[in-house]
């Protein structure tokens, strides 16, 4: 996990520096799309007023860890980038202990391995939420499988309050509470711990009350500033079909490839992985989808923890696609990583 966090950090700063002459220095380039955002909260905090109130969008755990770091180190990108860092190392040991639950050793390591070389894999060290939402996630499966509950929920709370999906762990970890409970047949009433869940999502309601008077402001400043609203999955797919058409590769082909993975491995999730998991794969693959904009969506896979699974599942033992897939990733992860740090959309 440290050599590639350090290859893709120097890489950055290799292809940067390789075709402008001037450029931000190592740091300011990681200071790109939402992260300048991020960065804002952590700096300023929300605003009902001016140019910032869109902001209200963003949940307020990662913007306030990292203004908490900042107290320590004095600068919000570092800060960020630690924040990001350290839960990126969290993400990927919490990992490899939850796959061990269920299958051996190679596949865990190798499933650790496809998340960390996925060609979005990038965001798990920039100042993004990606790191800390999956590491929350992950923790809190973990928690669960161990019958951990009260750490669960807490963990589903903080969830919750990084991103709108940790509120679908609740779904997640009662189809864990059925597995277990049809097992041993006996009710355990620590399992009400996942009652905390929705905590997190609640405190960020309250949080658009005390900033706008409304709490449920965020809807419409997503609709109005960000075009994004409910809608079926097939609109929001065609929209992105049309995008193909029109040879956009990065909001249009790209876009509508992950959404055909993400299909593909939550079908799969459901005949060979355990059912918590599906659940949680497929509630987020509904809401990815369910919108009149869908954009991001490879960036949003690396929280979709069962298709890394599925894919070392496949490819442990089988050399040569083992390889293939690898090379393919890895040039695919220096591609968006350069255009990151470049400044250009990558996801």
């Amino acid at each position: 996990m440290l050599g590639v966090k350090l290859l893709v950090l120097t890489f950055a700063m290799q292809a940067v520096a390789s075709f402008r002459m001037v450029h931000p220095n190592w740091l300011e380039i990681w200071n790109r799309w939402d992260a300048t955002h991020y960065l804002t909260l952590a700096e300023k905090g929300y605003a009902a007023a001016g140019d910032s109130r869109v902001l209200l969008v963003f949940f307020p755990l990662y913007p306030w860890l990292v203004r908490a770091i900042t107290f320590f180190v004095h600068n919000y990108i570092a800060a960020a980038l630690l924040v990001s860092g350290v839960a990126s190392l969290a993400a990927g040991l919490l990992f490899r202990q939850l796959v061990l639950c269920d299958e051996p050793d190679r596949v865990a390591r190798n499933a650790v391995w496809f998340l960390f070389i996925f060609p979005t894999s990038f965001f798990l060290h920039v100042a993004y939420t990606e790191s800390l939402f999956l590491a929350l996630t992950l923790g809190c499966f973990l928690a669960a499988r161990k019958e951990h509950w009260a750490l669960a929920g807490l963990l589903g709370a903080a969830a919750s309050l990084t991103r709108v999906n940790g509120l679908l762990l609740g779904p997640a970890l009662a189809m864990e509470i059925i597995l277990q409970f049809a097992r041993r047949r006996k009710w355990d009433w620590r399992w009400l711990w996942v009652g905390l869940v929705p905590l997190g999502f609640v405190a960020y309601l309250w949080l658009n009350y005390e900033v706008t008077g409304d709490y449920f402001a965020f809807i419409r400043i997503m609709q109005e500033h960000w075009y994004k609203k409910v809608a079926s999955p097939w609109f929001g797919v065609h929209d992105l079909w049309l995008r193909t058409l029109g040879m956009n590769i990065n909001e249009g082909l790209n876009e509508l490839i992950a959404v055909a993975l993400t299909f593909v491995c939550t079908i799969w999730s459901w005949i060979r992985l355990r059912p918590s998991y599906s659940v949680w794969i497929t509630l987020n693959w509904l809401l990815i989808t369910s919108t009149s904009f869908i954009l991001s969506v490879p960036r949003y896979t690396l929280t979709l923890f069962p298709v890394f699974i599925l894919v070392a599942i496949a490819l442990t033992g089988r050399r040569f696609w083992f390889s293939i897939v690898t090379i393919w990733s890895v040039l695919y992860l220096a591609l968006y990583t350069g255009r990151f740090a470049a400044g250009f959309w990558a996801f």
